[in-house]
């Protein structure tokens, strides 16, 4: 007969956190969210990958576009890019994320000089850019003549049909620099000379790139901001197990922070001879993850045999996976991070080595991210919560007066995705692993991450830590019976049976 776990599957609400002692030196203004995203030895000093705060999202169609993965990075963690798309429109979404803040924009705003202004307003209108560069051919690396801004030209009292030439700034009047300045002295330039933006130019007066004044404030107002050594966005990448070589080689080469395979079942022989012939392929410098798995022996397998960089946890838990549902295959999520997380302590007893574990999935609120923290996940892969954003790359909807976003799963047919998922010999979905639907939309990413990290700052000081480190030693949890709830809520047991019944 079949061995039956002597465990209970449990969920993160099913826990509370106990507090501890709250010294003078526990406020949120000392705690750090900085944790790792790759093995590595603290004897030999602390880890070289790293995240700012403990959020990445998921490696979906419906959340993670390359102004997510830019959004999230400025809060300071890190969008996984998804993989069921060809190769080279992944790549060109890490491009743009890399090229988005390395202070050095390359315009994507441009137009001849002779063009009328109603092109230049409806260029504004359609791309947000209120700066336009005037070039010899339009082109975003021809010479330049001058620069348009809404300062130069009265929308509606100009005569809209005469050419550019008769309104922008030209080249002469404008304070340019040279191709090879550094970003701290572009922004000097900009300081003394009281300009908004600063154009580069190569030695035959070839536009380059653009450089703006708010991108210094931004950045100022971004502490958090990650980024890597040459001061751009960090961003991350999913690879499946069939064109992993080239797909991998072709994201490094465009830059790309970390990898990780995403499978709804990672404790697999492909998996380990992928992440084995990938490291073997690309070296060392970046990170490579893998899962998802839910077991000891699935931790285990992808550390000792696939040799990857953190582990990813999860398997039916997502709000839009009905693996579970379909396959009878899978964990509660709870139950997956605390029996890893004692698995990963144990190998780092035995080998000194630290293996990062990132929960993906089953995380229905900021409560159960920090029950999740606490129980000794590094850090947490969302989909539905960064897929109610601004930044999410689907379009808002409104129903009954509400706004709403289109969110699917991977293992969906709207997906079309059905290399993830080895169901048989035939190139499509033979069932559905996930479900389309709608969530209700949230407001900008910024808002939403800043509440987030402001409650695991307060929890963390409440258990008496000011690291997340710190916080899986010293949190104490305690399970919670359905009264628990109702006592410390406003909710009642009939609602929180309909609670309970929808997430079944």
């Amino acid at each position: 007969m079949a061995t039956i776990v002597d465990d209970i599957s449990r969920t993160f609400d099913e826990f509370l956190l106990l507090p501890g002692l709250t010294k003078v030196e526990h406020v949120p203004s000392n705690v750090s969210l900085a944790t790792p995203v790759a093995k590595y030895k603290p004897a030999d000093g602390g880890p070289k990958h790293k995240l700012n705060i403990p959020l990445v999202s998921a490696a979906m169609q419906s959340v993670s576009g390359s102004e997510l993965a830019i959004a999230l990075a400025r809060r300071g963690g890190s969008a996984f890019t998804f993989c069921s798309q060809p190769i080279e429109s992944q790549v060109e979404m890490v491009r743009l994320v890399k090229e988005h803040k390395a202070g050095f924009v390359v315009s994507d705003s441009n137009l001849g000089p002779d063009v009328a202004l109603s092109e230049a307003i409806k260029l504004r209108e359609r791309t947000g850019h209120s700066t336009i560069a005037i070039t010899e051919n339009g082109g975003s690396s021809s010479k330049l003549v001058g620069l348009l801004t809404s300062k130069d030209y009265w929308e509606f009292k100009d005569d809209l049909t005469r050419p550019i030439k008769d309104f922008y700034t030209p080249v002469e009047s404008l304070v340019l620099a040279e191709e090879g300045i550094s970003l701290t002295e572009a922004t000097e330039l900009l300081w003394k000379n009281k300009k908004e933006c600063l154009p580069i130019i190569d030695k035959a007066g070839n536009l380059k790139s653009l450089v703006f004044r708010k991108d210094y404030f931004d950045h100022k107002s971004n502490p958090d901001e990650l980024t890597d050594d040459h001061k751009r966005l960090f961003v991350g990448a999913a690879l499946n197990t069939f064109d992993y070589l080239e797909r991998g080689q072709a994201l490094v080469d465009a830059g790309v922070d970390s990898l990780c395979f995403d499978s709804s079942d990672g404790y697999t022989e492909w998996q380990k001879t992928a992440c084995l012939e990938l490291r073997e392929k690309i070296g060392g410098a970046v990170p490579i993850g893998g899962g998802n798995v839910v077991s000891k022996e699935g931790f285990d397998y992808l550390v000792r045999e696939a040799q990857v960089d953190f582990v990813k946890i999860g398997i039916g838990g997502g709000s839009i996976c009905i693996t579970r549902e379909q396959k009878g295959i899978g964990r509660g999520q709870a139950s997956a991070v605390m029996a890893i997380a004692a698995e990963r302590d144990r190998y780092y007893e035995e080998t000194g080595v630290y293996v990062p574990l990132c929960s993906d999935g089953g995380l229905n609120s900021d409560t159960e991210m920090i029950v999740a923290l606490a129980m000794g996940a590094d850090f947490l892969m969302m989909g539905k919560y960064f897929a109610q954003t601004e930044e999410s790359p689907t379009e808002k909807v409104t129903y009954r007066g509400r706004l709403y976003k289109p969110y699917w799963g991977e293992g969906s047919n709207r997906a079309r995705n059905w290399e993830r998922y080895k169901q048989s010999d035939r190139h499509e979905l033979v069932f559905e692993e996930g479900v389309d639907a709608f969530v209700p939309y949230s407001g900008p990413l910024s808002d939403r991450v800043d509440v987030t990290t402001a409650k695991i700052r307060s929890t963390m000081c409440n258990c008496g830590a000011l690291t997340i480190e710190e916080f899986h030693r010293v949190a104490r949890l305690t399970q919670v019976s359905e009264m628990t709830l109702v006592e410390g809520s406003t909710a009642t047991v009939e609602q929180l049976d309909r609670m309970y019944a929808d997430r079944r």
